[in-house]
């Protein structure tokens, strides 16, 4: 049996019914939830070298702890010398355990070790009430090794919330868990 993560369990806790009262929300259902975390990462070079797109899905595979599918270009761009069906980027779809797992180290781990830190930017929510967090660098992560890095890759971790009915919802359950938003002042 796996130990349930700190933050599933701060979720059904806490957050919850602070939703609730806060959206006067009668059943915990409508309350919106983490449905998922995609993370990807485009790696431009690869269409000179392979291996850079294979070292960059081994490092995904070592932040996220799954393995990466390759993304292949969906059609030809003359301009960026890309044909249909070259390799171009990886992501990860993260769900259920994982994704809490993730999302404690990303908010606990990574983001404080970005250096001059001052939050994340409240303004990248999409209509539906998902949020899109860019990284310039994959060093901020714990479990890459600097050493072996052959270069800063940068990457995209989109939050799917469901049941969110406005961005102010989706902001305030990211809130609540504990996503460093800027102070506006």
């Amino acid at each position: 049996m796996t130990n349930t993560p700190r933050l599933l369990t701060k979720y059904r806790n806490e957050i919850v019914p602070q939703m609730m009262e806060k959206f006067s929300l009668k059943n915990k259902y409508l309350v919106p939830r983490l449905e998922k975390i995609v993370v990807n990462m485009g790696v431009g070079e690869a269409l000179q070298d392979i291996k850079i797109l294979e070292k960059a899905m081994d490092e995904l595979a070592t932040i996220t702890g799954q393995r990466p599918i390759m993304r292949r270009a969906k059609k030809a761009i003359s301009n960026f010398k890309i044909k249909d069906g070259n390799p171009i980027g990886c992501k990860v779809t993260l769900r259920r355990i994982i994704m809490y797992e993730f999302m404690d180290r990303l908010l606990n781990a990574a983001l404080p070790r970005i250096r001059d830190f001052r939050g994340v930017p409240d303004k990248s929510f999409d209509e539906g009430g998902n949020y899109t967090l860019g990284l310039n660098e994959q060093t901020i992560f714990p479990e890459i090794d600097m050493d072996k890095l052959p270069r800063p890759q940068g990457m995209d971790i989109s939050f799917v919330i469901k049941n969110a009915k406005n961005k102010e919802q989706s902001r305030e359950l990211l809130r609540l868990f504990g996503m460093p938003f800027k102070i506006k002042e």
